[in-house]
Order: C-alpha cells, then structure tokens, then sequence
C-alpha cells in the first residue's frame, strides 16, 4: 500500500520563505495540533496540491496560496512542496513542486516554475526522473499511489471547506459519487458501445446494399468476359479466312500483275509505232516542205557539202567575233561615260553644299570678332587688334572675357558670404536680447502661479483648521477618560466571575458521565439485539420456504408448457432438468448449421437462376437487335434497288438485278473495246497513205486525187467512230457505275441472308436452350426453399424454446441457492439459546438509562449556553473600551491636526510675501529689455533690405554679361566644329577632281564615234555571207530530213513484227479481265471477312473497355472482400453487443456490491459514533436516473424508527460533519485497498462533546482493527485539545505536532513533541479545569522560536 513518508513546506501561505519545514508522517497516526489560524489546513492543502496538482479552493488562482511578497516588503517570493512517498509497489518516490508569485506594477502574477517526479534506481542508487511536465505527473502521482485522482480528492485529501460534500446539493453529490466510481467514462463507455453497434448496424445495411451491387457487376463482368471469349474463337478461325483469302488473292495479283506486264509491253509497242507514224509523217510533210523551199538543188555529196558548211563558218565565226568584240567595247565607253557623268553631277552637288557652309563660316568669324571687340569696349576689359582676328588671336581674348566672368562670380559669392555675417551677427543679437526677454516673462509667470498655489494651499489648510477646530469642540475629553476607567474595572469583574464559575470542570464531569451513560445503554442494546435475533432467523427462513416454493411451482409450470415441444424437438425425449438446457442448445445447434448449409444452397441456386435468366435477357435482347439489324438491311436495300434501277425491285430480286447489271456492263465494256480497237486501227491509215501513197491494206499506189479521196473518206470515220466511242464510254461507264454500287450492296444483302438464315436460328436456339435450363434451375431452387423453410419452422421452434429453457435452468439454479440458505438458516437456529432478561425488563433499563442520559444532556446544554452568555457578554464590554479607547486617541489625533494646520499657515504667509517681492523686481527689470529687443529687430529689417537692394545689383550684372558671354562662346564651339570637320580642304579636292573627271568624259566621247563607223563597216559585210550559207544548210537539211522519214519506216515494220510474234492485245485483256473479276470477287469476300472481324473486334474492344470500367476493376476480389466485410462486421456487432450486456451487468453488480459495502459500513461507524437517540443510522440511497441508463443519482438518508427520510436540510450542523466524516472513513474503507492515508481536517468542527469522543472512539479502533496493516496512516489535525487527547495515545504514537504562528512576524512554524509528556499535563489541567491554549507553550522553551 502506499504511504506518505515526510513533506517539505516553503514560503507556502504563512510558512516562511527563508526557512524549510519538515513533517514526518508517523503510522498508524500522526497527529497536528494547533490554534485557528495557526497554519494547520496547509498542510492538508500541500499534500492535495502535490498529489493532484489541485489548488485549493479560494486561492484566487494561486495568488493567496504563497506567501505574500509585500509582508517582507519585496516583489517576489518563492515557494517549494517536496513529498517523499512509497508506491502501491513499495518503491520510494519524490515529487517536487515549485511556485513563484511576483508583484507587477498593477497585479500579481503567479506560475509554477519547476514540477519534478523522481525515483531512485535500485540497482546504480542514481536520481531518475520520471516527468518534469505538471500534467504528467497530475496523472502519474494518482497512479503510483494505486488510487484515482476523485479518491485523492474527495476522500483521503479533503479540504476543511469540502468537508461537508455528501450533504451538498445533489448535482455536486453525483459529480463527486461519479468521480469516485469513475461512473462517467464507463456510461460514456457504453454509450459509445451502443453508438458504434448501432453505426455498425447501418453499416451493415450498406455493405449488404454494395453486395448486392457488386454481385450485379460480377455477374455482368462474367458475361463479358464469356462475350469476349466467343469473340475471339470466331475472330481466330476468320483471321485463319482472311489469311487463305490474302495467299489466294496475292496469287491472283501476280497472275494479274504478269498479264499487265504483257499487255504494258504490247501497249508500248503499240504506242512506239503510233509514235513513229506520227514522226514519220511529220517529217515527211517537212521533207517536202523543205524541198519545195530549195533555191537550188545542189548535186554534191553530203562530205563536200559540210566541208563547204565548215569553211564558211570559220570565216563567218571570225568575223562574229570582231563583230562581238567592238560591241563590248562599245558598251563598255558608254558605260564609263554614263558613270562619270553622274559622278561630275555628285560633285558639283556637293560643291555647293561646302561652298554654302564656307560661306556661313566667315559670317560666324565676323559675327566673333565684333562680340569680343563690344564686350571688351562695353565692360573696360582693355584695347583689341583690329578686326578679322585670327583663330589664336579670337581664342586668347575669349580667354580674358572668361576669366573677368570668373571674377563676377566670385565678387558675387563674396558679397553674399559678408552680406550673410552681417544679418546673422545682427540677428544672433535680437535672439539674445528675446531670450532674456522670455527668460524674466516665464520666471514673472511661474511667481505669478507659485503665489496662486500659495494662496490655494493657505486656503485649504485654514479648512481643515478650522474642521478640527469644528470636531475638536464636539468632544468631552474628561467624560472619555472616565467612561475608559469604568469600563476597564467592568472588564475586570467580568473575568474573575467567569474563572469563579469553573464552567470547563463541570462541563468534563458532565460528558464523563454522560459517556459511562452511553456505555451502558450500548450494552442493553446489544442485548436487546441479540434476543430479537431469533425472530429475524425465523422470518427469514419462512420466507425462504415460501420463495423456494414459489420457484418450484414457476419451474414446474414452464416445464409442462413446453413438455411436447421438448420431446418433439429431442425426438420423444425428455432429459433431466439439468441437461435441459445443454441439449436443446445443442439441438438449436444442429439445425442452425443444417440451415445455413441449405441457405448457402439455396443462394448459390438463386444466383444460378439469376444468371441463367440475365443470358437469357441478353439472348432476346440479341435476337431483337438481329431482328430490327435484318428490317433495316431489307429496308436500306429496297430503297437502294428503288433508287437505282427505278423499277419495282425488292430484296428478293437482288441476285437478278445484279446478274443484269454485271451481264449489261460486261456488253457496254466490249462494244467500247471494240470500237476503240477498230478507232486505234485505222487512224495509222492516213498516215501510211500520206507517207508511202499507197492503200494501207493491199498497198496500191495511190494517184494525188485517190489519196485524197482516201484521206477524205478516213477523217469521216473517224469523226463517226469518235462521237460512237463517246456514246459507248458513257454507255460502259454508267454500267459499271450501276455494277458498282450494286456490288457494295451485296456485301448488306449477305449479311441479311446470313441474319436470316444463320444468326438467328441459332440465337432461338440458344434461347430455347436458356430457356429447358432455367425450368430445371428453378425447379432445383424451389426443392432447396422448401427444405429450407421445413428447416427453418423447426430452427424457429427451438429458438422459441430457448427462453422458457432458459428461465427454467435459472429457476433450477435459484432453487439450489435457496435450498442452502434455508439448510444455513435451519442449522442457526438449532444452534441458539435463550437470553438471561426478558425483552420488557431490557426495555424498562434503556427507558430509565436514556431518560438520565436527556437529563444529563440538557444540564451540560445548560452550563455551555451560561458560559457563552458570560463570554459573549465579557467580549462586548471588552469591544466597547476598544471603541472607548479609539475615540480618545482620535481626539489626540484631532488635536495634533489643529496645531499643525496652524504652523503650516504661518509658514505660507511667509512664502506669499516673498513670491510678491520677486514678482515686481522681474516686473522692473523686463521694461528696458523689451525696448532693446525692438530695437534690434528694426535695425535688422532695414540692413537686410539694404544688402538684398546691393546684391540684386550687382547679380543682375553678372547676369548681363554672362549672356553675352555665352552667346561668344557659342559662336566659338560653331567655329571650331566647322575646322575640325575640315570642310574647307574638302571644298578644294572635290574642285580638283570635277576638273579631271569632265576631260575624261570628253576622251569617251570621241573613242564612241570611232568604234561606231568600224562596226557598221563590220556588220554590212556579214550581211553579204547569209545569202550563201542559207542555199548549204537548207540541201543539207533536206538530205537529213529524208534519211530520217526512211529510218523510222523501218523501225515502224520492225515494231509490228514483234507484236505479231507476242500475239493478240485483246487476248491478254480477256485474261486480265478475268483475273480482275477473281481478284475482286476475293476482295469482296476478303472485305465481308474484314468487316465481320472488325464487328467482333470492335465487341471485344467495347467488352474489355467495359471490363476496365472502375466499376469492374477487380470485381471478384472487391466482391469477396466485401462479403468478408460484412460477415466480420455482422460477427463484431454481435460481439459488440455481447460485450456491451456484460459490462452493462458488471457496472450494475459492482456498483451495487460497493454501496452495499459502503452502507453497512456507514450504519456501523454511525451506531458507533453518534450518541444522539434521533437517527438510527444513515445511508447513501441510488436511484437510477432512467431506464435503460447507467447514471444515478445519490442521496443520504437517515432512519428514525420506520421512516426514512433525506438528511440534506434536516440534521445540525454536527450532524452533518459527522455523517460527512463517517461516509469519508466508509469511501476510504472500501475504495483505498492500495492506499493507506487517510488525513481529517479538523473533524471535531461543530460537534459536541459526546460526539467528539464517540469520534475518537472510532478513529481508535479503526486504528486497532489496523495494527496488523503496515502501511496505515491517520492523519488528523485539529484544534481540540480533548480530542487530541484521546486519540492521541502512546501504542499509536510516540510523537505529534503543533502548529505556531510567531506573534510578530506572523509566521508558521511546526513543532515536534513527545505524546507522553505533553498530555499528562493537558490532562491535568484538564481535570481541574485550567487549561488554556497559552499554558501549551509552556511545555516547550523553544516554543516561540
């Protein structure tokens, strides 16, 4: 258990800051004894603060707790709690707490400086702390000591002005019992309990709401996920199509591709002999045009002709090039004459320019010169040389004119330094003579002033004179002095006759006996108690036998209600009516996993039925959407067969129409390619007869008119053949369009058949399928539902079961428990025997006993009521000579106040004279020293206008010539810009080469006259050579033309012979039509292939993008999830719930089994105690609050006889103290099993005599029951010296403490003292009845320190 070892105390309250005290707590008792404000309560209050860190109450924040700086006249005090306690485990524990309180400028500021918690290592014997933080250690300290906080301070560490808690109001009687129970957080516990289970059962809710909704997602991420993988069968086996188809179709593309090569090759021939017709043609025609051009024909060989043709162009060639070379040169004079033209024309521009500027620089030298010659003259600077001046000459005087502007300046700076001095010293006078001036009118000012507070205070002071006068005349001083001696003689014959009346003596003889009294009625009661015991054993037991019965006859009744139900759910069996309840459980057992098995079952098959009915859903919707996709291919192609043939077509008709349309552009497609073969055939005819004038077929020759009547028959068939070849490619190009657009509606129209004749016969299938499987999973889940409901009657029976089982085992079980107590009972009183008195004679006895014991009481009332009518009077004799004695010294007082007003106002009448003298010597001396000031203000306005008049003068001057001499300098920067550009040497060069460049113009043009005459001498003669070259070029060109026409007939015959050899264009394109027509009838399939796989693709996409929806993302792990959630969650409540009843039902037993505790220790300390016959005994009553709640409200109750009534309002002031005390000692009995301390502050308060001492008696043998305790301790202060005296004996305590307060220094001070030789001499004068507080302090020498 834990205990408190010593305590040390500073500069707390009225405990001296300078010093440390100890206190030693003793065990089982210690024992502090001392006067009314002695300091004892702080010691109670340190123990409180240093355990809880709990001020006491009206400590104003601190402030009145430590002691107070100004009582030793400084700012600051300091203060200090060190407790040395032991643990609940035994180990030893300091706690440390520091304060300081300062004195500001308005308040005093209070905080606790230091907080330390430390222990001692056993193992290094080192200081370890173990917190430095005052909240820590308010919590940890509580812990240590193995009790809580509300313990500490309501029960063991109760302040004096707490004391009387339980028979408070009760709102703080409940917050104290909750404190102590810790009721609070245990009800915030349920509470909390009862919220989350409830938060938890909407939870549920919601997790069951997301199952259903993530099963929902699953089933519909299950079909996806089929979705795709038919899907991707089908796309496997058409990617298997589409690759033969591809393999088939590059066959037929390199088939197709050799056809075109062939068919390019023959075109190309075909195109080379068109080609070389055309050519031959051409030159033909240009052969005879070109000899029909011939002057002459001439006879010679080709070799002598080109020789001819080379010569001449040499000579021809020489004479170009001399020709070429005087036309550069030529161009080359004209163009050095255009460039110096231009350049004579830029340098007479800039010529002028320069000539201009030349011209302004002169009047810029003369504008110079005649400004230096006039400043000079104007300002007397000295003689000049006669004008121009040359540039250094110019230079040097502006120097002069600058250097006498330099002198102004200074003049000028000069005048205003001394002009400056003059008005400052001028000045500095005036201020003086003012500041003297101010100086002599602030001191006439402060006499002036000086004489009316003079004045004021002579005034007030012949007030309060006369006011003293006025009270001093109001007073007897004779009649107080003899009114004083009266009173002072009362005083004294008042005392002697309360000490002759020796009222302590009797009253101690009268509680002796009274005490002996009560011993004895004490004793006829517990005879009294033990005769009575009997009858309360009989009632007892036949109330047992009756409530025994009861429960039989209850039990049987249950037993016969529910007797078939039993034996049908245990199949014919009845057990014994203890095994009932075991094998009904276990049969409730059985049949709830049986209904779970079947539940699950019947889960799995609805979501069997679910998902077969969800396919079946989406087949029909499938078939529905392949329905509506088949109407509107029919649709789409019956408009388009409408649209297009513009006849009453419908789909049933397409294959027809379609075989028209392919047989019909195939027709238009050869009659084009026969006409363009029989158009590509005779346009050669024209130019082969043209060409060779002969008949292109049999190769007649032709006469001029036949070949013109041949030429004119060819071009009208070929007019004809191209209008017919037009109107066939329109024919052949609207067949194919038509073939076209029919063709892009086959691949609809094989979709629709394969709608109507694949897709959805299969889909009913499947439906019908869907539709045989859900019969069968339906038929399998109403099998399961009926079994389960068989299951779930019998499961629902046995449950019904359950509560009559239930009450019938825990009426068996109260059977038992009854049984015993009336066995117990029964073997009690077989043990009794009979009493000695009767009850009446035992009665008569208390009747007499307590009729002497009012008797006593109302004698002791008696002489306690005289001797406080005695002090009472004594005390207001001895107020009224206080009051006397204050009156005559105020009249001294009074009288003092009369003679020093006087003194004071003869003093101030001197003053009053002397301030009037000084006022008017001040007022003499200011007069010539305003006349002064005047003066030297006007002479300082006249100089400063005087010297401003000079200055501006003289700056108006300076101000004059410093613009003419920036108009000089002006004029000079101009005319050293213009040297320094050096215009002027520009000016002559640019003469210099105007002068050259104009002869070279006229060489130009004389060398052009010359190369003129030699070019034309040159051309004419070249004219006269073309004549001759002209009749060479055009035989040799004709020659040329003719072996090229024969050339290309050749070619042309060669051409032909390979395309026989090839063979036929139309052949090739036969075969090439063919390839074309297989080609695309596999494109077409390869497409329809194409376009199904991108269907399914597109399906697969579209599934997978809906499987990566967030809402699918993981669905079977979310969904297991999930359902463990719920199924965990669904547990846990369950468990929340288990747990909420029981502790619900330990907070009940626990709060009832304590206040039964505390109760019966109440009622015994109270019998023990209280000697008053009005209260039986006290206890605390609960009521719950409300139902369904753990709160409760508290009330102390008293019992007088049969009535029981609420002590709150009822009981004295005694009463109340010691019902306070008792349920303290019962709280502390029953709640401190790990802390011994108990510590009463002044218990004794308001009680009388016999209560005192009963008190004791019961402190005592509280103590007695505790000896064997070890670590009990008592720790009680009081101011009564009797109850000190009777707990204080020497088997409990061999020292105690009293508690001083130094009567000058006002200081506390705590004294250790033997127990035996101070109470021996209490005790003595006790008993003659001498005794007083002072005597104590005789018993020590050091006792006033």
């Amino acid at each position: 258990m834990s205990t408190v070892d010593k305590m040390l105390i500073k500069g707390i309250r009225s405990f001296d800051p300078e010093n440390k005290h100890v206190i030693t707590f003793f065990r089982p008792l210690t024992l502090i004894v001392g006067s009314n404000g002695a300091g004892k309560t702080t010691i109670i209050e340190c123990l409180k603060l240093s355990c809880t860190g709990e001020l006491p109450p009206n400590a104003r924040s601190g402030h009145s707790f430590i002691h107070d700086p100004k009582v030793k006249g400084e700012t600051e005090t300091k203060g200090q709690i060190k407790l040395r306690f032991k643990t609940a485990a035994g180990k030893d524990v300091v706690c440390i707490r520091s304060f300081q309180l300062t004195q500001k400028a308005s308040k005093m500021e209070y905080k606790a400086i230091e907080s330390v918690l430390q222990t001692i290592n056993p193992h290094t014997g080192e200081k370890v702390c173990l917190s430095y933080r005052c909240a820590d250690m308010d919590r940890e300290i509580p812990a240590l000591m193995g009790v809580s906080k509300a313990i500490l301070e309501n029960v063991i560490f109760v302040h004096q002005d707490e004391a009387n808690w339980p028979l408070q109001d009760p709102s703080t009687l409940k917050k104290k019992f909750d404190d102590i129970f810790s009721a609070t957080r245990y009800t915030k516990a349920l509470e909390v309990i009862k919220k989350l289970h409830k938060d938890q059962n909407q939870e549920i809710k919601t997790y069951k709401l997301k199952l259903e909704n993530l099963q929902t997602l699953k089933d519909a991420a299950y079909k996806l996920r089929e979705s795709i993988a038919q899907d991707q069968e089908k796309t496997q086996s058409l990617k298997t199509q589409i690759q033969d188809l591809e393999r088939n179709i590059q066959k037929v593309e390199t088939k197709i591709q050799q056809t075109e090569t062939t068919l390019k090759d023959l075109r190309n021939l075909q195109d080379q002999i068109s080609t070389k017709t055309t050519a031959r043609s051409t030159l033909f025609k240009l052969q005879q045009t070109q000899y029909a051009a011939l002057a002459e024909e001439n006879e010679d060989t080709d070799e002598e002709l080109k020789e001819w043709q080379t010569k001449f162009e040499e000579r021809i060639a020489l004479l170009e090039s001399k020709i070429s070379k005087l036309e550069r040169e030529m161009n080359d004079t004209e163009t050095k004459r255009v460039f110096l033209s231009q350049a004579i024309k830029e340098s007479t521009r800039e010529i002028g320019k320069l000539q201009h500027e030349a011209d302004a620089h002169m009047s810029l030298k003369h504008d110079r010169d005649s400004t230096i010659q006039r400043l000079f003259v104007k300002h007397n600077l000295g003689s000049v040389p006669s004008i121009p001046f040359s540039d250094e000459v110019a230079f040097n005087l502006t120097n002069r004119v600058k250097t006498r502007m330099m002198d102004l300046e200074k003049d000028l700076q000069d005048k205003k330094k001394s002009n400056e001095m003059e008005l400052k010293a001028l000045w500095d006078s005036y201020v003086a003579a003012n500041e003297r001036c101010s100086e002599l009118e602030a001191q006439k000012q402060a006499k002036v002033e000086m004489k009316i507070g003079v004045v004021r205070r002579i005034k007030d002071k012949e007030n309060e004179r006369d006011l003293a006068e006025h009270q001093l005349s109001n007073l007897n001083l004779s009649h107080i002095d003899e009114r004083e001696k009266n009173l002072q003689m009362e005083v004294e014959k008042k005392t002697l006759q309360l000490a002759e009346r020796e009222f302590e003596s009797n009253i101690q003889q009268k509680r002796t006996d009274l005490f002996c009294l009560e011993q004895k009625i004490k004793a006829l009661y517990r005879e009294k108690d033990v005769l009575t015991s009997d009858s309360e054993y009989r009632v007892k037991l036949d109330l047992k036998k009756a409530e025994l019965e009861s429960r039989k006859k209850k039990h049987k009744k249950i037993i016969d209600e529910h007797k078939e139900k039993i034996r049908g759910v245990l199949k014919g069996r009845l057990p014994f009516d203890k095994d009932l309840k075991k094998e009904i459980t276990q049969a409730l057992g059985a049949l709830k996993k049986e209904h779970d098995d079947l539940n699950s079952k019947s889960v799995d098959a609805e979501k069997e039925v679910k998902v077969v009915q969800m396919k079946i859903q989406d087949v029909k919707n499938s078939l529905s959407k392949f329905q509506k996709d088949m109407d509107a291919r029919k649709k789409f192609i019956d408009s388009k067969l409408q649209s297009l043939v513009q006849q009453s077509f419908y789909i049933d008709s397409f294959r027809e129409v379609l075989r028209e349309a392919t047989e019909k552009r195939d027709v238009q497609k050869s009659k084009y390619n026969i006409a363009d073969g029989m158009r590509q055939m005779f346009d050669p005819f024209e130019r082969v007869a043209r060409a060779h004038h002969v008949c292109p077929c049999c190769e007649r020759p032709f006469s001029p008119e036949e070949e013109d009547e041949f030429v004119k028959k060819q071009r009208v068939k070929a007019t004809t053949s191209a209008e017919h070849l037009k109107v066939l490619a329109t024919e052949s190009s609207n067949a194919d369009s038509l073939f076209q657009q029919l063709d892009k509606l086959r691949m609809v129209y094989e979709e629709y058949l394969k709608l109507g004749k694949e897709t959805i016969p299969q889909a009913e299938r499947n439906l019908k399928e869907l539709i045989e499987d859900l019969d069968q999973k339906t038929q399998a889940l109403d099998d399961v539902v009926g079994v389960l409901a068989h299951i779930k009657s019998e499961k629902d029976l046995v449950e019904g079961l359950i509560p009559p089982v239930e009450t019938a085992d825990r009426l068996l079980l109260e059977m038992r428990s009854l049984q015993e107590e009336v066995e117990d009972l029964e073997s009690k009183l077989d043990a009794r025997g009979q009493g000695v008195k009767s009850l009446e004679e035992i009665q008569l006895q208390l009747s007499t006993l307590q009729s002497t014991r009012d008797n006593l009481n109302n004698e002791l009332q008696k002489l306690w009521e005289e001797q406080s009518y005695m002090n009472n009077d004594l005390s207001n004799i001895q107020m009224r000579w206080h009051t006397l004695r204050e009156e005559k010294s105020e009249a001294s007082n009074i009288l003092h106040k009369v003679k020093s007003a006087e003194e004071d106002l003869d003093l101030l009448a001197e003053e009053k004279d002397q301030v009037d003298l000084d006022e008017k010597h001040l007022a003499e001396a200011l007069v010539p020293l305003s006349k002064e000031k005047e003066k030297l203000l006007h002479d300082y306005n006249e100089l400063k206008s005087k010297l401003e008049r000079e200055f501006e003068e003289q700056s108006e001057l300076k101000r004059s010539y410093q613009q003419e001499f920036e108009t000089l300098l002006t004029i000079t920067s101009k005319i050293k810009e213009y040297n320094d550009s050096k215009k002027g040497e520009r000016l002559k060069e640019l003469q210099e080469k105007l002068s050259v460049s104009e002869s070279q113009l006229q060489g130009c043009e004389t060398r052009k006259t010359d190369i003129s005459a030699e070019l034309n001498k040159s051309k004419e003669l070249m004219r006269n050579q073309d004549q001759l070259k002209r009749n060479i070029d055009d035989n040799l060109n004709y020659r040329k033309t003719k072996a090229e026409v024969d050339e290309l007939a050749h070619d042309i015959d060669a051409l032909e012979d390979r395309i026989l050899k090839i063979g036929g264009v139309s052949t090739f394109e036969a075969e090439l039509k063919k390839h074309l027509q297989e080609k695309e009838r596999l494109r077409s399939e390869l497409d329809r292939s194409h376009g199904t796989l991108s269907v399914y693709q597109s399906n697969i996409s579209k599934h997978k993008l809906d499987l990566k929806q967030a809402q699918y993302n993981d669905i079977d792990n979310r969904y297991f999830n999930q359902l463990i959630q719920l199924k965990t969650t669904e547990m846990a409540n369950k468990d929340l719930d288990r747990y909420y009843n029981a502790l619900d039902k330990a907070l009940m037993r626990f709060h009832t089994m304590k206040m039964e505790e505390i109760n019966k220790i109440i009622r015994e300390l109270w019998q023990q105690t209280y000697r008053g016959q009005d209260i039986d005994y006290i206890s605390i009553h609960s009521d719950s609050e409300g139902a369904g709640t753990r709160s409760y409200s508290y009330r102390v109750l008293m019992q007088t006889g049969d009535a029981e009534l609420e002590m709150r309002g009822r009981c004295s002031a005694g009463q109340k103290v010691l019902a306070s005390l008792i349920i303290r000692l019962a709280l502390a009995e029953t709640f401190c099993l790990n802390c011994g301390i108990l510590a009463l502050d002044e218990p004794t308060t308001n009680l009388d005599g016999p209560n005192a001492e009963s008190l004791a008696a019961a402190l005592l043998r509280i103590m007695e029951d505790r000896k064997g305790q070890e670590n009990f301790q008592l720790i009680v202060i009081t101011h009564d010296e009797r109850f000190a005296q009777l707990i204080g004996q020497r088997q409990h305590a061999e020292r105690y403490y009293r508690v001083t307060k130094n009567e000058h220094i006002a200081l506390s001070k705590p004294r250790r003292y033997s127990i035996d030789s101070h109470f021996k001499e209490v005790s003595h004068k006790y008993s003659k009845g001498q005794s007083t507080t002072r005597d104590l302090s005789l018993l020590d020498p050091t006792w006033l320190g």
